[in-house]
């Protein structure tokens, strides 16, 4: 992992951040559909699951954009993380939920055999938390498997308290899935945002990555 500081005296972003963080703490939250079938066939034809793939992508994109990688070291530097993890719930037999994270690696089956192995040992928690010692630069990535939804929101009542996004997808249906993202203003806007969908879009339309 690297970290990045910024330099607050020439960041442009400086009094926007400002703004948001002191004057006016704010959050917000934007849905859209992707086209996922090329990546659903592709993983097929492999006997591959999509939900470590979903990660795999959102990892692999949220990296190419500093925006969504933002955070602070153990000092409290304000800087940019070169990766960030997905953080996600593993649902047990009585539709309890435990926390659960994984390493992103650029290489996806290395990637993918490290959520599946996490996942098997989040599944043997007894409690919230399926995987402890979750890393700083991480940003969760939830899916709702059985409603393909127009919006979602997860927002704190507070607003986000970290810089990192929430994303939450949806159930694929007509080959599409819906997904939303809920991101802290300080750091993005709506063209981050804008620009993040578009980029998940290639991703998912091109699956080079598999």
């Amino acid at each position: 992992m690297t970290f990045t500081p910024i330099d607050a005296a020439t960041w442009p972003r400086q009094q926007t951040f400002y703004y948001f963080t002191k004057m006016a703490p704010m959050s917000f939250n934007l849905s859209a559909k992707l086209d996922i079938s090329q990546t659903k066939a592709a993983l097929k034809a492999r006997h591959l699951r999509f939900f470590p793939a979903y990660l795999y992508v959102t990892s692999k994109v949220l990296a190419s954009m500093p925006a969504f990688c933002m955070g602070r070291d153990d000092a409290g530097q304000l800087g940019y993380f070169d990766v960030v993890h997905p953080t996600y719930t593993i649902i047990h037999a009585d539709h309890q939920i435990s926390s659960c994270w994984s390493a992103y690696t650029p290489d996806f089956a290395d990637f993918y055999a490290r959520v599946e192995a996490d996942e098997a040992q989040a599944a043997q928690a007894t409690g919230p938390v399926g995987k402890p010692d979750q890393l700083a630069n991480s940003f969760e990535a939830g899916m709702l498997p059985w409603l393909h939804f127009d919006s979602y929101a997860p927002m704190p009542t507070a607003g986000l308290s970290t810089f990192q996004p929430v994303l939450q997808a949806g159930k694929y249906l007509d080959g599409q899935m819906p997904l939303s993202i809920t991101v802290n203003h300080a750091v993005a806007d709506g063209y981050h945002v804008s620009e993040l969908f578009k980029r998940l879009q290639a991703a998912f339309e091109t699956p080079d990555w598999l």
